[in-house]
């Protein structure tokens, strides 16, 4: 019997070592702080809000009150014009002890890796100049870019490490989309130069600090994973089911954790409307996925709100399942 935390367990799959069990989300290993105002108002309960930079960010309860730039609020039009419109907010009135002290209160440090999100570049030059804009800015101006990106980095580098210093995370997640469902939204050439060397400077940062790294990336954003790995990236959230996750693992094994998207990956071939069908992909998915480490279980049951009785027990079969069958893979 392991008497690893399924943190200390989780943290093991992070630096590429076989762990003691499999994690999963019934035995909760990582706890994650999106929400910091300093970087961006995360949730606009009340309507909107403004980001430090002077974005009004929206909320609909349809997306729980999450928030995103407001569409059509552009503050910056011409990207040669920036220095004339973006602002460093400054740090000087910040109570960086008191506002990150007060943002751990209550978690539960022994069994939850914390996580800490940070590093968003090419979304906040979208949030100030609406998608389009700023991609073709990427492409016209791209030294303009970088120099409002380096600008940029300066105020979220200080943000970074006070709340490195006051939460003491275990891992710390470099949090920037930068693709679509089917495309990333620019080549991995131009990530490499004007997105990757501030994804960097925030990576760099974790590893001075001893922390593990994650990448959070929605959508086909496989084409950026040399990149990720050679900035001391880990792992990866969501990596969604449209990225060609078996290719990965075969390429990359116990280096690289794919978190999310294995499970639809491999349902999708299977039919999940029976029990023996919903067990038969979660043996493929497990034994695809969990050789030699690297992996995260995150099967379940097609979700059906207008038959949740019988989600519940297939939820629970897929459950016991799990602990019965799956847990101890690596003994």
């Amino acid at each position: 019997m392991s008497t690893l935390t399924p943190k200390e367990n989780y943290l093991r799959v992070l630096r590429g070592e076989i762990p003691d069990f499999v994690p999963s989300f019934y035995e909760p290993y990582a706890d994650t702080i999106w929400l910091d105002y300093y970087f961006k108002p995360t949730y606009a309960p009340d309507g909107f809000n403004f980001s430090p930079w002077g974005v009004r960010y929206v909320g609909s309860p349809d997306l729980n009150m999450g928030g995103i730039p407001e569409p059509n609020f552009i503050i910056l039009r011409d990207i040669t014009k920036w220095r004339d419109v973006i602002k460093n907010p400054g740090t000087g009135n910040i109570d960086f002890e008191k506002y990150y002290t007060k943002s751990i209160e209550g978690r539960d440090r022994e069994n939850q890796a914390l996580v800490v999100a940070g590093g968003e570049y090419f979304q906040t030059l979208v949030s100030f100049m609406g998608f389009a804009e700023a991609v073709m800015a990427m492409f016209e101006e791209p030294d303009e870019v970088y120099a409002l990106l380096d600008y940029i980095s300066e105020y979220n580098i200080e943000i970074a490490k006070q709340r490195i210093r006051y939460t003491k995370p275990d891992i710390y997640m470099v949090s920037d989309d930068c693709a679509a469902a089917m495309h990333p939204f620019f080549s991995p050439d131009m990530y490499k130069r004007l997105i990757k060397p501030f994804h960097k400077k925030h990576a760099d940062l974790a590893r001075e600090n001893n922390l593990c790294i994650t990448k959070h990336d929605c959508g086909h954003a496989e084409a950026f994973i040399p990149d990720w790995i050679e900035m001391g990236v880990s792992g990866w959230n969501p990596a969604q089911a449209v990225n060609d996750l078996r290719a990965i693992k075969q390429t990359y094994g116990a280096k690289f954790t794919p978190d999310g998207g294995q499970w639809e990956y491999i349902s999708r071939d299977f039919d999940l409307t029976t029990d023996d069908g919903l067990i038969a992909a979660v043996d493929e998915y497990v034994a695809a996925f969990a050789p030699g480490g690297g992996f995260v279980f995150s099967a379940m049951p097609p979700f059906d709100p207008q038959h949740m009785e019988d989600f519940g027990r297939r939820n629970e079969l897929v459950r016991n399942y799990f602990f019965d069958k799956i847990r101890n893979y690596y003994n």
